[in-house]
């Protein structure tokens, strides 16, 4: 059942935009293309392992740490207001 401006799935619809949005972002930061042998960094060599298990890999563990925790800090808040939203 639907209020006010909002059309009946509303809710639904703006959940699967908030997911949606998230799986792109963790595409994106997905690594392409082929393995640097040292890191794009420090130039710390990249262990064969490493290479082999995660295809595109430009850093070593220890920065993509700190890449993934500088990187942890976004909102998962859905920006795209329903004209139901902006009215309230």
């Amino acid at each position: 059942m639907a209020g006010g401006f909002a059309k009946d799935g509303a809710v639904q619809e703006q959940i699967d935009a908030t997911i949606e949005d998230a799986v792109k972002r963790a595409r994106d930061r997905l690594p392409s293309g082929a393995s640097l042998t040292q890191c794009r960094e420090c130039g710390a060599e990249i262990p064969l392992a490493r290479r082999e298990a995660v295809p595109g890999v430009k850093l070593c563990i220890s920065c993509q740490a700190i890449y993934d925790k500088n990187t942890e800090n976004i909102s998962g808040y859905n920006r795209r207001g329903s004209k139901d939203s902006q009215l309230r």
